[in-house]
């Protein structure tokens, strides 16, 4: 089983200094419709091989909640029915070029080597500490006292929706970063009763800005497949980006990652309000951009593609802008 961090550390008094919390803040605004930024490797380790999430339910998810975000963990690794497609292993096939971006730039055709995300550890915490958690004492304590400091072990905290989460719906909807001895963590927040508005979009009407469509939720919950949205877009920065020493834009403490740069985009035509072009079930109206096992289907976020330099979406060989 192979550890994830390297021994490359980084300066945790400036971290202080410059985050007044004691791990890395990850997660810059940015609005991609607006800004413009090119996503560069820096020299640091990204997450390769067997990456082992420690899956920590904090409170009382729903049932949906746990079946979605379980069923679209284990499609990451599995390539699916060729015949129903796309599948989400082709959004993830450019999360895992991106090990061909250290040396260079990626060869078009040239397959890259596997990135394998495994739940290898589930625990369920009933509220242990509080409905409220701050990132600067209770998310460390959690994660020492159940994670246990395990290396190889990634810490995936997720909330039930009647937990507040520090930092969370102002200006993101879940974050990842390290604390002590450099190791990490991601957290996803349920968007149903804190947030719907600011991280339950595309599924439900923004609360500010223009008002585009609203997408009807594949797997039938909001809550559900807004998370997926949120843990698909953080899972790919923590693997490109774990100690934010790898692939982003902007300063090194303030970074625009690889999800980051294409925030709010969907699928072709996406303009603010509007998420672009995807996938819609003619039977329930339910809106999509890729299978997954099970029946799934999942909305997927636009990623910076290091080949091109652009953000690529996985309906973009499918419609036109």
């Amino acid at each position: 089983m192979a550890s994830f961090f390297s021994i490359r550390l980084v300066s945790f008094n400036l971290l202080l200094l410059l985050c007044f919390i004691p791990f890395i803040c990850y997660g810059a605004t940015f609005d991609p419709f607006t800004e413009k930024t090119k996503i560069t490797y820096h020299d640091g380790p990204i997450l390769t091989g067997m990456v082992n999430l420690h899956l920590i339910w904090y409170g009382k998810p729903e049932e949906i909640q746990r079946e979605v975000i379980m069923d679209f963990l284990k499609t990451l690794s599995t390539e699916g029915n060729q015949k129903v497609q796309p599948h989400v292993s082709r959004w993830w096939n450019v999360v895992e070029s991106y090990q061909l971006a250290i040396k260079g730039k990626p060869t078009i055709g040239v397959e890259s080597p596997k990135i394998e995300v495994k739940v290898a550890k589930e625990d369920t915490i009933d509220y242990a500490y509080g409905k409220v958690l701050t990132t600067q004492y209770d998310i460390p304590r959690l994660i020492k006292d159940v994670n246990r400091g395990d290396p190889n072990l990634l810490p995936l905290i997720i909330t039930a929706k009647d937990v507040s989460m520090h930092g969370l719906c102002a200006g993101k909807c879940a974050d990842h970063g390290i604390f002590e001895n450099n190791k990490g963590f991601i957290v996803i927040g349920d968007p149903e009763i804190e947030c719907p508005g600011a991280c339950g979009w595309p599924f439900h009407e923004v609360d500010a800005g223009p008002k585009g469509p609203v997408f009807k939720p594949p797997n039938k919950n909001m809550a559900a497949d807004a998370m997926v949205v949120a843990l698909a877009s953080t899972l790919v920065n923590t693997i490109t980006n774990p100690q934010n020493t790898g692939f982003y834009g902007g300063i090194e403490f303030d970074p625009i990652e690889s999800t980051t740069a294409c925030k709010g985009i969907f699928g072709p035509g996406a303009a603010p309000g509007n998420p672009g072009k995807v996938f819609t079930d003619r039977k329930t109206g339910e809106n999509f951009s890729a299978h997954g096992n099970n029946g799934r289907r999942f909305l997927l976020p636009a990623i910076w593609n290091p080949t091109t330099s652009t953000c690529w979406t996985i309906t973009s060989r499918y419609f036109s802008t």
